[in-house]
């Protein structure tokens, strides 16, 4: 699936069966909320803290899910092309980055 594709889905989702978006400031305050559940799973399988019995089973890849669902709702809602912005924002990274990383010590 397209990044393209993907915010199609989403909104034919959200009109059919969520019926409306939440607005903007929910969405953002949902995605805060969304992070946090994949941060705290991060935080027990790749850090140092124990699974609590509500962690358990929880999948890393539908908490990433999660968080892009929102996102793409959060692109939708403002107008923004996600494939544009990315390429953009690789365009970006591609003219800003392109010694910094090899350059720097502390990644060699």
């Amino acid at each position: 699936m397209t990044i393209e594709e993907a915010q199609k889905k989403v909104d034919h989702w959200i009109k059919t069966v969520g019926v409306r978006y939440f607005n903007e400031l929910t969405n953002m305050t949902i995605l805060t909320e969304e992070v946090g559940e994949l941060a705290r799973i991060m935080a027990r399988k790749y850090g140092e803290q124990s699974f609590k019995e509500s962690d358990k089973g929880k999948d890393l890849g539908d908490e990433m899910a999660d968080v892009l669902w929102v996102l793409i709702c959060l692109a939708n809602q403002t107008g923004i092309d996600l494939t544009e912005a990315l390429n953009k924002n690789f365009s970006k990274k591609n003219i800003r980055d392109i010694d910094r990383h090899k350059n720097n010590p502390k990644i060699q």
